[in-house]
């Protein structure tokens, strides 16, 4: 477990070092934050103040925790994986004392960690001075939207993680990349509330575990479901986090087995 934490606190030594690109991101997603808010808030005022259960203030509140949590939900640490598959290099990773997992997971908490704090907050206490937050009054939110946020960053890493190993199988990843980063950011209420999608969407979102990496937190953070209403959504993603690692351990057996066979 030391090991673990070393190379998670290294990850966060890392990228504290791109101050520039921390101060760019910070602007851009207060810019972007502001764009979201303006059109959503259009959007119910002319349902008349409130749409599918959400008012300005409960809008205002989405976008920013959406707007903060997205860099370390969304941070691709593990495009390199694919990378490494394809000159070989995965074999050192399967050498080391570390679990392969175990070593891409440690380094994403320590990045998501930083662009959290670096990249995160700040747009969400900017959008609290210009637009005002919809906080929730029980501390046990607060506390359950920390452990929802742990979990939506380990079921992004695990679905990320699976794309990246398809690169056992593909020459190419960046096209299944662009793919899967666009269906993901709809699917997961990054864009708009899942809540506001027709039926047929909604239900096809639901059965993906997109709305655990974004939507979920941020109802929990923000108080939208009750404490007792949140504990069924931790217990999806917890669901999804047990059937990624398999998935993903699948594929790497898998791919492994494959290069094997193919390489001697």
């Amino acid at each position: 477990m030391p090991t673990y934490w070393t190379i998670a606190a290294a990850a966060f030594r890392q990228y504290s070092t791109y101050r520039r690109a921390t101060a760019a991101g910070v602007f851009t997603n207060s810019i972007f934050g502001l764009i979201r808010a303006s059109i959503l808030f259009a959007a119910i005022t002319t349902a008349g103040g409130e749409l599918s259960g959400y008012t300005i203030a409960q809008a205002a509140t989405y976008v920013w925790l959406g707007q903060a949590l997205l860099a370390p939900i969304e941070a691709f640490g593990t495009r390199e994986v694919s990378q490494r598959v394809h000159q070989g290099d995965v074999a050192i990773d399967l050498l080391r004392p570390t679990s392969f997992l175990g070593l891409y997971y440690a380094q994403k908490l320590g990045r998501a960690a930083f662009l959290l704090l670096g990249r995160g907050v700040p747009p969400l206490l900017i959008g609290a001075l210009l637009t005002g937050l919809a906080l929730p009054e029980d501390p046990l939110s607060y506390l359950l939207g920390a452990l929802s946020l742990l979990l939506a960053i380990t079921v992004a890493f695990l679905a990320d993680m699976l794309v990246n190993l398809a690169a056992f199988w593909l020459l190419e990843t960046r096209g299944l990349t662009v793919v899967y980063t666009a269906v993901m950011n709809l699917l997961s209420g990054f864009l708009i509330p899942i809540v506001w999608f027709p039926d047929w969407l909604l239900t096809i979102a639901r059965a993906t575990p997109f709305p655990s990496m974004i939507q979920t937190p941020i109802d929990t953070l923000s108080g939208r479901v009750s404490p007792l209403e949140a504990l069924p959504l931790l217990g999806t993603q917890l669901g999804w986090i047990a059937v990624l690692t398999a998935a993903a351990l699948a594929m790497l057996h898998a791919g492994v087995r494959s290069v094997e066979v193919q390489g001697g």
